[in-house]
């Protein structure tokens, strides 16, 4: 314990030497968030990252959170802990397919979900996280057709949500919210009857039909904490106990399993440490270095996004 505290203090002292801030993500583990200058969800850490001051950003996340912050910071260095931290929602949607789909389907709006490359977000129209995707459909007019990529159950979601007949949605899937098995929530609401599920909706559709509230990461959190129950059986990445215990004192949160690792948690999210950061605030690197065409491309979707309310 005192070596991270002493670990935890070296990272501040740098921080303030290279006057960065550090954004992290709600699956970071928590001694990373509690350094933090800020802790949110994908589309809280966008607007964090087009506002921040300083010289540097230090990305705790995964690397397209990194990049769209460069997107909105050109000018500023942005570091990541490792390099490695990917997502299987990028890697299931390559540029190449995107492209493609475009090419043959010219009349279509291509909505993104954040967790895309850069290179896909700049073949987007616009873009969405989990918290503000029904507004973003909803935003398109409808005789528009629309492709939304690359997550299947948020864009299933999104379309129940919206009524939209006109969308195609892609195949991709999270490896941890898609192998939630809807087994182990019924089993879960047995072993606590009191319990409230709540769900982020890149879970599946039988899960999700369990769930009491879906929501993003942190509209979960915002949902627990103002709700008068105690208990929740909470279906998306562990790291987000570290928030909900935080400003729930006394609540209860339990966390189910997935088929993957037999865990909630995200092995890409997990590479990052406080080692790491320490690292990525000495040397500034791995550094997130982006074509200056292509950051013009992906700011439009992106900026769009942003705009909508």
């Amino acid at each position: 314990m005192v070596a991270a505290t002493t670990l935890a203090e070296e990272i501040l002292e740098l921080k303030t030497r290279r006057n960065a801030v550090i954004l992290a993500h709600h699956y970071q583990d928590a001694e990373i968030q509690e350094i933090a200058d800020f802790v949110g969800d994908s589309l809280e850490l966008a607007r964090a990252a087009q506002k921040m001051q300083g010289d540097v950003i230090a990305f705790c996340g995964v690397r397209f959170m990194a990049e769209t912050a460069k997107v909105l910071n050109p000018g500023k260095v942005v570091v990541v802990p490792d390099q490695n931290a990917g997502c299987s929602l990028v890697d299931s949607c390559p540029v190449e397919g995107v492209r493609a789909f475009r090419k043959r389907n010219p009349d279509y709006v291509v909505v993104s979900y954040i967790n895309t490359s850069v290179e896909v977000k700049a073949e987007s129209d616009i873009l969405c996280t989990s918290r503000n995707a029904v507004a973003i459909v909803n935003s398109i007019p409808a005789a528009k057709p629309i492709l939304f990529l690359p997550d299947i159950n948020l864009g299933n979601f999104v379309q129940a949500q919206t009524g939209r007949k006109n969308m195609k949605i892609w195949q991709g899937a999270c490896i941890v919210h898609a192998t939630f098995p809807a087994r182990r929530v019924a089993a879960a609401r047995t072993e606590h009857p009191n319990a409230l599920v709540v769900a982020h909706p890149e879970c599946p559709r039988d899960v999700l039909r369990m769930a009491d509230f879906i929501g993003s990461t942190s509209a979960i959190i915002d949902w627990c904490t103002s709700h008068p129950a105690d208990e929740f059986i909470v279906m998306t990445e562990s790291g987000v106990r570290y928030s909900l215990e935080k400003l729930s004192p006394g609540k209860k949160f339990y966390f189910v399993a997935n088929e993957n690792c037999n865990c909630s948690e995200c092995p890409y999210m997990r590479l990052n440490s406080l080692e790491k950061l320490q690292n990525c605030l000495g040397t500034l690197a791995p550094r997130i270095e982006l074509p200056e065409d292509l950051i013009r491309r992906a700011a439009v979707p992106i900026e769009r996004m942003l705009a909508v309310r």
